[in-house]
């Protein structure tokens, strides 16, 4: 097998990753197909953490829309997060991965506060990280807490894990005629306003030289295969 291109990964999902058919809520048969995906990972002998949005359960803009106080609508996503976490863990436990989760926000009887150094000295001892509870302030989405915790943690690279297989130009689920790209900097995703994360992270990873490369997770594989072909979806550079 082709050596890996990376020794430190922060994994980025969507919450959308774990609902079933209904779109909404926690499938157990997806939370054991994404574990399986990940537990592969482990083999590579690369060090992984994982982050996964809440939109499965609740997103805290949407309900700003209806008329909820953006904070409150915020925490509750940070919640959300945690729920999804746990899930994970649980999954990644029968897979046989010794898991530690870290929310920033206290929840005590379930989960360990986000230290970096805690975090870090996890990693080290061979350990899956799963980080909740986004950046554990409102206004802030797990996208900028993927970032933010990447470049904490001394990750080489985001993997952003989509229902698509890169970056287009325009959305590939709407206009068949949309062009994937290799690779793009960010200087024009920004200019563009090509929506691959939200502008808070993508600064913040430009800001540290830190890609990210996106792929489709809902391809069996294609996790591995990010991590040894350099080719596989598209990668955002400074």
């Amino acid at each position: 097998m082709p050596k890996p291109l990376y020794s430190r990964v922060l994994l980025k999902l969507s919450g959308e990753v774990l609902a079933g058919e209904k779109g909404f809520g926690i499938d157990p048969k997806k939370a054991k197909y994404l574990a399986k995906q990940i537990a592969a990972v482990k083999e590579l002998k690369i060090d992984i953490g994982l982050i996964i949005g809440a939109g499965n359960i609740f997103r805290g803009i949407q309900a700003a829309g209806k008329g909820m106080d953006r904070v409150t609508g915020d925490y509750l996503g940070m919640l959300a997060t945690i729920m999804n976490a746990i899930a994970v863990q649980d999954a990644l436990e029968k897979e046989g991965c010794e898991t530690r989760t870290l929310s920033a926000i206290s929840v005590d009887q379930i989960a360990e506060p986000y230290i970096r150094r805690r975090a870090i000295r996890h990693l080290e001892k061979n350990r899956i990280i799963i980080v909740a509870g986004g950046t554990g302030n409102p206004f802030f989405t797990t996208d900028s807490a993927a970032a933010l915790r990447a470049t904490e943690l001394g990750a080489e690279v985001v993997l952003k894990g989509t229902k698509v297989n890169g970056v287009y130009n325009k959305d590939p689920m709407v206009h068949p005629d949309a062009t994937r790209y290799d690779s793009i900097t960010f200087s024009k995703v920004i200019q563009d306003d090509i929506r691959v994360m939200d502008l808070t992270a993508i600064t913040l990873c430009k800001e540290n030289n830190l890609p990210i490369r996106v792929f489709n997770i809902n391809n069996p594989g294609d996790l591995i295969d990010v991590l040894l072909d350099s080719k596989i979806g598209t990668t955002v550079y400074g």
